[in-house]
């Protein structure tokens, strides 16, 4: 959990991580139902993310550093929000 957690480097920053969901959903151009779909949760865990009610668990954020790494143009996010 500990490496996991460590990898995102501001993930101490509630408001970061929204920003970082919020703005790969629109990128990729899905409602927070068919983002949550996409990463195994549900659409109020989402919601509860992008409005800094909770933070993704450690598994969350690996499917998140993943679903960047597949996504064409989101190298910015990546290299701004997960340490190499």
């Amino acid at each position: 959990m500990y490496h996991l957690q460590k990898t995102l480097k501001t993930v101490n920053e509630t408001q970061d991580i929204a920003e970082l969901i919020i703005t790969l959903r629109q990128r990729l151009g899905l409602t927070q139902e068919q983002f949550a779909a996409r990463l195994g949760v549900t659409c109020p865990t989402v919601s509860r993310w992008e409005h800094h009610k909770s933070r993704p668990s450690p598994i969350a954020l690996k499917l998140i550093k993943s679903t960047l790494e597949q996504t064409e143009g989101a190298e910015d996010l990546l290299a701004q929000y997960f340490a190499r």
